[in-house]
């Protein structure tokens, strides 16, 4: 007797056959279904997982503060997780709405929650698209029907940029008495002989400098839409703007010396020089009195040069005489000569470049990837007992200059002292060559100007603000590969100068760009001032207000 699998136990009958075909044919649908159903459930679960575990890192970094150096790269990395997760139960999801449909209605297809989304902004103008109702009931057929109400169903959608030429007519007119001709004087333009748009060449200028978006990518994007721009012709309009906006250049590279207190640092910008790169650098000095509960508006002042040499900084600051925050660079040290003039800088180190020493030997992935061969107990110490002088300065933070001082001198100056006693006891006992021991030297080797802020209420904890300055350009190297000159690099230092001082006064660079080269020409040369990023937005909210 055969197998009941054999070929023997097939019925001969071909209606029968075509039965059990359909049959089988189901069973597979279904199957089909069932498994689209669970692969769509578990990334559901996976997004769902992962969104919580964004929302709770994000909560946990607003309520303590920045815990280590590593959160912000760890917030980046779930943040990518997050949207491949999404993006699998998205596409999981339609592949089993696309398979229950396949078997007929007998088989419910799973539906992913989703998170909560906020209604569109009021301000966006709304398009009405009305579906027309029922002429009968779909039920009995009358035709009498009364409405009841309606249903809205938003969709968000977009409309693709639009570019016009405006004419302006000038017409003539002749005197019939002593035939002179008379017509209107000819329209201003931003640039002499130009024929570009204060806001497309705000555009131009923010994609480039703003977003990082070289001109050749903005002149082939053009050309997609039917514009003819090229090259040569957007860089003559990017260096005509750079001329006429170096009078504000000037004002808000004042306006940051005239503080207190500046932010210091430089990063590497590659330059294109004879067919090869070599490495420039771009210095940012900036100014932010919020943290110290004062009204004067942040600003920061970028400058160009060819190398690292410490007669950069000596000529950026040489009228400047008030507080210094920045790294050991030993460009700086002659700023702090006693017979300088005008007068010496007070140096402020940077306990956040500190810490970052220590930080890298304790950190646990560094150390998974090889890079560090044994486990460094004295830097996570040190770390630990920096994070709490950082806890203090975090919860003074807004308080006025001699708030500040108060706090520090009852909370944070014990905790200094602790740690520099435990450093010298623990240097004491370690090789010159220790990694541990390099981190300490830096500080101990510099102790007086790590622990001037316990005197001064008026230095910050770090120089992150500078840094944060720096961190557009850093990304944007990725975007526009190198400068292409050196006089490239001067006007890069320009663009960032007014797109940063503008971001840090939360005023949108593009718009205020536009206004800016719309109204430049005909500004008084006295009231330049009233153009400045905080001085345009309380202006820009007054006229806001009056319409």
């Amino acid at each position: 007797m055969g197998n009941s699998g054999s070929d023997d136990d097939l019925p001969t009958d071909v209606g029968t056959l075509q039965r059990l075909l359909a049959e089988r044919e189901a069973e597979l649908s279904k199957s089909r279904s069932d498994l689209a159903e669970a692969r769509a459930r578990e990334s559901s679960k996976e997004a769902v997982i992962a969104h919580l575990q964004l929302a709770i890192a994000k909560m946990r970094r607003e309520l303590y503060g920045q815990r280590s150096e590593r959160s912000t790269r760890l917030l980046d990395q779930m943040e990518l997780e997050l949207e491949e997760l999404e993006a699998a139960a998205s596409e999981d999801d339609l592949a089993a709405e696309q398979a229950a449909a396949a078997i007929g209605t007998a088989v419910r297809s799973f539906t992913r929650k989703r998170p909560s989304r906020q209604p569109f902004p009021e301000h966006l103008p709304r398009e009405r698209i009305v579906i027309p109702g029922p002429a009968a009931c779909h039920c009995c057929g009358s035709t009498r029907l009364a409405k009841l109400g309606e249903d809205v169903t938003e969709t968000l959608e977009v409309v693709p940029r639009q570019w016009k030429v405006l004419q302006h007519v000038r017409e003539k007119f002749t005197c019939r008495a002593c035939e002179a001709i008379s017509q209107a004087p000819a329209p201003f333009h931003v640039l002499p002989r130009g024929f570009a748009g204060p806001s497309l060449l705000a555009m131009v200028l923010f994609e480039k400098y703003g977003q990082h978006q070289p001109l050749n990518r903005q002149s082939e994007r053009y050309g997609r839409e039917g514009i003819a721009l090229s090259l040569s012709t957007l860089a003559d309009q990017v260096g005509g703007c750079s001329a006429l906006l170096r009078p504000l250049y000037d004002l808000i590279g004042a306006h940051v010396l005239a503080g207190s207190r500046v932010h210091g640092d430089d990063t590497t910008v590659p330059v294109l020089a004879k067919g090869q790169t070599t490495t420039g650098r771009i210095w940012v000095y900036a100014r932010d009195d919020g943290p110290f509960g004062a009204s004067d508006p942040p600003a920061a002042v970028f400058h160009y040069s060819r190398d690292r040499s410490g007669d950069h900084p000596q000529r950026h600051l040489e009228n400047y005489a008030g507080i210094l925050q920045a790294d050991a660079f030993a460009g700086f040290n002659r700023l702090y000569d006693t017979d300088r003039r005008p007068g010496p800088i007070t140096e402020a180190a940077c306990w956040a470049h500190a810490r970052r020493k220590f930080f890298e030997l304790a950190d646990i992935a560094t150390k998974a990837r090889g890079k560090l061969a044994v486990i460094a107990p004295l830097a996570l110490e040190a770390v630990k007992r920096i994070d709490a002088i950082f806890t203090v300065e975090r919860e003074i933070n807004g308080l006025g200059v001699a708030e500040r001082l108060a706090v520090r001198r009852q909370r944070a100056e014990p905790l200094v002292a602790d740690l520099e006693q435990w450093m010298r006891t623990e240097r004491a006992r370690l090789s010159r060559h220790a990694d541990v021991a390099k981190a300490m030297d830096y500080m101990l080797k510099r102790w007086v100007a790590f622990t001037r802020f316990l005197d001064d209420g008026r230095i910050c904890l770090t120089n992150n603000a500078a840094e944060r300055a720096l961190r557009g350009i850093a990304l944007g190297r990725k975007a526009w590969l190198f400068a292409g000159s050196d006089r490239g690099g001067e006007r890069a230092a320009l663009m960032y100068t007014l797109i940063q001082t503008a971001r840090l006064n939360d005023v949108d660079p593009q718009a205020w760009l536009a206004d800016v080269l719309a109204r430049i020409n005909e500004h008084k040369i006295t009231d330049l001032g009233a153009l400045l990023p905080w001085c345009w937005a309380a202006e820009w909210g007054r006229r806001k207000l009056a319409a």
